[in-house]
């Protein structure tokens, strides 16, 4: 018997990994998430890099690995709501992202979902441990999103609001997914924390390593700095708009002795 074999299915907690043409290393990936937890889906968005076959014929000789394969690339947020509207019908209650590019530590998924266990109402957000692989452009440019994140969130505590390693409660992501068509992008990692945290989601942060693979090592990146900084821009300047319409409500809650974002 291999190791993920023998690792016990979770019936409420699922790891979920999008993946958007990342090569080879989205196998290591999913099999690294498997050697510590089960079950383990793997949502293929669009790629055309022949990974879905590949991830095919690892999951059937895997029952606790499951592929969906989306026949174009939607983009992350929108590969993590098709994953999280299915999980939801299965009866899971949380779920833990992943990148399939090789960044994340799959080791920690134990202890993260243990964390989750602990405090099923919270989100657990993975806190980025850079190395010296860590481009330097990027880990300055994030410090302006946690900024504003902190800001528009009144400080309720989140670390990091770019790192996608974390574990979310599926109800109320889904239901704040549903009611708009932004957040399928990379806009979706930042904004969804605001958003729960706005719906009294407490956050609970725990540090993670983060690797930047060369392409020589086989790492990929699909952020392009004009394009997404533009869909950040965009993105904190509607909840911005969402904040300053909050603020009458949060400031009388707060003179009230009351929690700024309540529970729903």
């Amino acid at each position: 018997m291999n190791a993920a074999a023998a690792v016990a299915a979770s019936t409420s907690h699922v790891v979920v990994i999008p993946s958007y043409n990342s090569g080879a290393l989205v196998y290591a990936t999913a099999r690294a998430a498997r050697a510590v937890w089960a079950p383990v889906w793997v949502v293929v968005d669009g790629s055309d890099d022949g990974t879905a076959a590949g991830l095919r014929d690892l999951a059937a000789v895997d029952p606790q690995l499951r592929i969906e394969v989306l026949a174009r690339n939607q983009g992350k947020g929108a590969a993590v709501l098709h994953a999280l509207e299915l999980a939801q019908t299965a009866g899971f209650t949380h779920a833990l992202t992943m990148d399939g590019d090789g960044q994340h530590p799959a080791e920690l998924i134990p202890t993260f979902m243990a964390a989750s266990s602990r405090c099923p109402e919270a989100m657990v957000l993975g806190r980025p441990v850079f190395d010296a692989s860590a481009p330097l452009l990027r880990v300055r440019g994030r410090q302006i999103s946690n900024g504003l994140a902190r800001f528009e969130t009144l400080g309720a505590g989140i670390d990091d609001a770019l790192y996608g390693f974390r574990v979310y409660p599926i109800a109320p992501l889904v239901a704040v997914m549903r009611g708009r068509t932004w957040m399928r992008r990379f806009d979706f990692d930042p904004e969804a924390v605001v958003r729960l945290a706005w719906r009294g989601v407490t956050p609970v942060n725990i540090a993670a390593p983060v690797k930047y693979l060369r392409p020589e090592d086989g790492g990929v990146s699909h952020f392009r700095y004009g394009r997404d900084n533009a869909l950040l821009t965009w993105m904190n300047l509607r909840l911005l708009l969402g904040f300053v319409l909050r603020l009458p409500s949060l400031l009388l809650r707060r003179a009230l002795g009351r929690p700024p974002f309540a529970p729903r």
